[in-house]
């Protein structure tokens, strides 16, 4: 099992993945005690039937540079095949300001193909391969070394098995006509704006049951002030204060050191120093803020006015029509987005570009009263009204 640990190796290494189409790719990383995820390990394969042409990469070794590996994410000659790739592009992007490019996530082709919503990677390597892995090191501490001869193992199979998911998912694609669906998709994981999480938008992610304007403006305050500590120090969110802690603070908006020490949920740390004059300070600013900048909740049940017959239909039509395709239907609208819908929203992801060809183009139909749905046998068909 081939084990890199030298700058020259890699590009020895990469040179010869730029002589194949495809390379697959996968990284162990840990998360427990950082905001940015720290990076141990490195996966790639070429293609191949044996483990021969994969390799480990220790990024952990000192005097290695990944650049070689860089170099080999900008050719867009290769594709570079992940599963599940968010994560492991953000490590890239956030390091290196790099994204590897072309791009192709095996879940997300799982999705278009038929293989259900989100399917784990296990389950996909023993439905397409007939194979069952060793989930036994899956949550070991990457960070150490040496690496145990299971653990490379483990590492090493989650991108050897890769190699046949990919080319049995991109062959169905092809024959089915769908490799443009999963191109649309990749365009986000493509754009640097998926791996950049601004402090300022940080309060969208918070989930409360409380949507008052001047509430909503203390939290958004508060998520600011937390994103960037964390950010700042290289440490979880959590750490900081959590989100309950947070709705908590919100809600009975302390004025002073006194107030913060009655919190129940706010960890100690947070009671003091520079957490604790953040927190105050974010709390003033949210009780302060002008009430033409108060945030309001997008798409509230106040504004949306959702027809629930409409949205009910429109969820036996997705229903159907994905069934037909045989794709996942949450890849193809949400529920929330069929409520947008119902409510007479035209701007959803659903009506546009592929998701249009398979449900977007009757959904409107329906809306407009230009089709019905009726049972024929056991499915369920659209009929020109």
């Amino acid at each position: 099992m081939l084990t890199i640990t030298t700058t020259d190796a890699l590009a020895d290494f990469c040179n010869e993945a730029r002589k194949h189409p495809y390379v697959t790719v996968d990284t162990e990383f840990l998360r427990e005690r950082t905001y940015y995820s720290k990076l141990c390990l490195v996966q790639l394969a070429m293609p191949g039937k044996d483990d021969s042409n994969g390799c480990l990469v220790d990024p952990l070794v000192e005097g290695l540079s990944l650049e070689p590996l860089y170099d080999l994410f900008r050719d867009e000659n290769v594709v570079k095949v992940f599963h599940a790739a968010r994560q492991d592009i953000e490590i890239f992007q956030v390091d290196a300001g790099v994204i590897p490019t072309p791009l192709f996530d095996t879940q997300v082709a799982s999705m278009v193909c038929g293989f259900g919503e989100q399917v784990g990677y296990d389950t996909l390597v023993r439905k397409i391969t007939k194979e069952e892995i060793d989930k036994s090191s899956r949550f070991t501490d990457w960070s150490r070394r040496p690496l145990s001869d299971a653990q490379k193992s483990y590492a090493l199979a989650d991108v050897t098995h890769l190699r046949q998911v990919y080319e049995f998912l991109a062959k169905k694609l092809k024959d089915a006509n769908r490799a443009h669906w999963v191109a649309e998709e990749m365009k986000i994981l493509n754009s640097p704006e998926t791996y950049t999480v601004k402090p300022a938008d940080a309060w969208k992610r918070v989930k409360t049951r409380n949507n008052n304007p001047r509430f909503l403006a203390i939290v958004r305050e508060l998520a600011e002030f937390r994103e960037d500590y964390a950010q700042t120090r290289n440490i979880p969110r959590s750490r900081v204060f959590k989100d309950d802690a947070l709705a908590e603070i919100a809600a009975t908006k302390p004025k002073d050191h006194s107030d913060l020490g009655r919190s129940r949920l706010l960890l100690r740390e947070a009671r003091k120093g520079d957490i604790a004059e953040g927190i105050l300070k974010s709390v003033k600013a949210g009780l302060n803020c002008k009430e033409a900048d108060l945030p309001r909740t997008e798409r509230s049940g106040q504004k949306l006015q959702v027809n629930p017959a409409l949205a009910d239909l429109l969820r036996v039509l997705l229903k159907a029509k994905t069934g037909t395709v045989g794709v996942a239907s949450k890849l193809v609208a949400p529920a929330s987005e069929l409520d947008a819908i119902a409510a007479g929203e035209r701007d959803v992801n659903a009506l546009k570009g592929w998701r249009f060809e398979v449900f977007g183009e009757d959904a409107l139909k329906l809306c407009n009263g230009e089709i019905a749905l009726a049972a024929k046998g056991s499915n369920v068909v659209s009929v020109p009204v």
